[in-house]
């Protein structure tokens, strides 16, 4: 960051704060998902873990030739995954099948929970997907915001200790995402995510290695803030 200030931090990551209209692109959301899940063909709140929202909607396609696992956003604190079934059907339209994952949400549990869940659905996929119409064939992860991060998280997990293949997961996407932590812990919304020096450190991205060899493709909008530019930059 260019200054150590709390303000500066407040004002490049409190998003809500950033952009008074997200209401309303939340709305949108939520409307054009429901419109999704009435449209096609939809597995709902099949559980891949014992976490109270540790579930995943399935979206199969017909003729399947690969799969995408979506991490939604909203700080690792709020949102869910019925607010982003609208990205499953110009995939699916593709041949991708679509898992879209939720994950228990901070305060309740600390990011590093989110991060295991998170892995637990990867695990889930592989194994399981295909017997639910999502075969986990070709798989991308991608993710949003905090899902952005979360998919940085996969891109350093050691997948072999997990007994998963590694090669299972050829790419990722991360929209938006945190690599590095730490100017969170300046924020006020911190005192959800309970992050310290420690913790910040890691769980940010920017500081592991790569367990994977498949691309990740970083994307940032370019009317975000200058902090969201400079994470997708800098990793």
């Amino acid at each position: 960051m260019t200054s150590s200030g709390a303000a500066f931090a407040e004002r490049e990551y409190n998003l809500r704060a950033a952009f008074p209209d997200h209401p309303e692109w939340f709305a949108r959301w939520a409307n054009d998902s429901e419109r999704s899940r009435t449209s096609m063909r939809v597995v709902r709140d099949v559980r891949y873990g014992p976490g109270p929202k540790q579930t995943v909607d399935l979206f199969p396609a017909e003729h399947p030739r690969g799969a995408l696992l979506f991490i939604h956003g909203g700080y690792w604190r709020a949102l869910d995954k019925d607010d982003h079934s609208f990205i499953a059907p110009s995939f699916v339209a593709e041949g991708i099948g679509v898992a879209v994952v939720n994950y228990d949400l901070c305060p309740g549990v600390r990011i590093a929970h989110i991060v295991e869940q998170c892995r637990q659905a990867v695990d889930w996929l592989t194994r399981e997907g295909e017997s639910h119409g999502v075969p986990a064939r070709r798989l991308i992860v991608g993710g949003h915001s905090a899902g952005g991060h979360l998919t940085a998280m996969m891109f350093a997990t050691d997948w072999k200790a997990r007994g998963t293949s590694a090669d299972a997961i050829v790419g990722g996407v991360s929209i938006s995402g945190v690599f590095d932590l730490e100017p969170l812990l300046k924020v006020s919304f911190n005192s959800d995510l309970g992050l310290d020096p420690r913790s910040a450190r890691e769980l940010s991205p920017i500081h592991l290695d790569p367990r994977l060899d498949g691309p990740l493709l970083l994307a940032a909008g370019a009317d975000e803030t200058s902090e969201f530019i400079r994470q997708s930059r800098g990793l």
